[in-house]
Formats: structure tokens, C-alpha cells, sequence
């Protein structure tokens, strides 16, 4: 068995590029760069919490996304380094994440000014991914080079190129680039992730009797991890 397995890279490639769709166009109203984003956060918490939460949830699930096209697009040296490539933006853009946390965190706590005052401070402090961020641009070509040699097809290709032009770093809003970006993203990957799904056989009764208290019993690990 392949790991991800069809059910789970097929979940993957729609919920993906659409959670990264929607928390691209819901912080769309607020101006790009990082003062007016912390002004967002304290006038607009929870449209903005929303936002961050579903572009970074996009971006955790895209990696079962980059691995089942990785594995699909077949043994080629380009799916290999495209997926690597790709997956090590994942996990710089994980971090930026983390830091856009950090921020809402001291807006909340110390007013808007002295957050981003904090913020501007260490905005060019070097940390490992600073030496990594080509990889979150460079990596989409790459692999839509291999999706486009594999037979993805050469619109999806191009769309799926389109991804790299998402501006990285910590604390960055939405600009024309960004929608075009995470749109191409889903006009490649969703179809495709229908397809996937298509192609798995039907789920057993078992199957689904076994997911209802496993689902149940994550959920309960997801509230007690809260409480640490």
C-alpha cells in the first residue's frame, strides 16, 4: 500500500487548495504588508484568525497532496525533486505561520504599536528557512514541470506553476499574485483529487463502522492536546 493512500492524497488535493483559497480571499480586504495585517488583527480577530488558520491548515495538508502527485506523475527525477522541493516550502511557510502566531499573539497582549514595533525589529533576523525560501517559489516549477512531462496536461501545468507566485515571508496578506496563485493551485489539483476519489473502491461496512470511533476518539485527543 502507498503511503498516502488514494483516499487520503485524493482528500488532500481538493481540501488543500481550497482551505488555501479561502484564507487568501478572506484577508483580502486589509492592505499587504505586516503593520496594516497586526491593525487587521486587532480590529477584525476573528475574520483574521480565520484567514491564517485555514492558509495554514491549506499548507499542512498540502504535503499528502504533493506526496500522492509525486508518487502519481511516476519515478522521474523532476517528480522526485519537485515533491522535495515543494515539501520543504511547505515547511517553511509552517514556520512563517508560527511567527504570523507569535505576532496576533503580541497584538493581543501588547497593543497594536508595540507589536509592530516588536515585529519590524526582528522582521530580517536569519533563521533556517531564510536559506530555504527559494524553495517555496522555485519548487512549483519544478513540479509542474514533471506534472506537465507526466500528462497532467498543459493548462493544469501552467496552473499549477501559477502557485509560485504566492508572496512568502511572515505576515503577508493578500495581493492580486496571492488569488491568482492559490486559484491556479485549485484548478490543477481539485479535478484531479475528484478524480482520485473516483477511482477508490467503495468503503466496506467495516470500514466505516472502524472510522466513526477512531474519528471520535482523534477528535478527543485534538481537545486534551489543547490543555497542555
Amino acid at each position: 500500500m502507498r503511503f498516502p493512500n488514494g483516499w487520503v492524497g485524493g482528500a488532500a488535493l481538493i481540501a488543500g487548495p481550497v482551505l488555501l483559497l479561502v484564507g487568501t480571499l478572506l484577508r483580502s480586504p486589509f492592505h499587504f504588508f505586516f503593520p496594516d495585517q497586526l491593525r487587521a488583527v486587532a480590529e477584525n480577530p476573528a475574520l483574521m484568525q480565520a484567514a491564517y488558520t485555514a492558509f495554514l491548515a491549506g499548507h499542512v495538508v498540502m504535503w499528502a497532496a504533493v506526496a500522492h502527485l509525486a508518487q502519481r506523475l511516476g519515478a522521474t527525477r523532476w517528480a522526485a525533486w519537485g515533491g522535495v522541493l515543494v515539501t520543504v516550502g511547505l515547511f517553511a511557510r509552517t514556520f512563517h505561520a508560527g511567527v504570523d502566531h507569535a505576532a496576533f499573539s503580541a497584538t493581543k497582549h501588547l497593543g497594536v504599536e508595540e507589536a509592530t514595533e516588536l515585529v519590524a525589529r526582528g522582521y530580517g533576523d536569519l533563521h533556517l528557512f531564510s536559506f530555504l525560501a527559494f524553495t517555496i517559489m522555485f519548487g512549483w516549477c519544478v513540479l509542474a514541470f514533471a506534472a506537465h512531462r507526466g500528462g497532467l496536461g498543459r493548462v493544469r501545468s501552467v496552473a499549477l506553476a501559477t502557485t509560485g507566485l504566492l508572496p512568502l515571508g511572515v505576515l503577508k496578506g493578500t495581493e492580486v499574485l496571492s488569488i491568482v496563485g492559490t486559484t491556479g493551485l485549485c484548478v490543477a489539483l481539485v479535478p484531479l483529487g475528484v478524480q482520485v476519489i473516483k477511482e477508490q473502491p467503495r468503503p466496506t461496512k467495516k470500514n466505516v463502522l472502524t472510522a466513526v470511533p477512531v474519528a471520535i476518539g482523534l477528535g478527543a485527543l485534538a481537545v486534551l492536546s489543547t490543555l497542555g
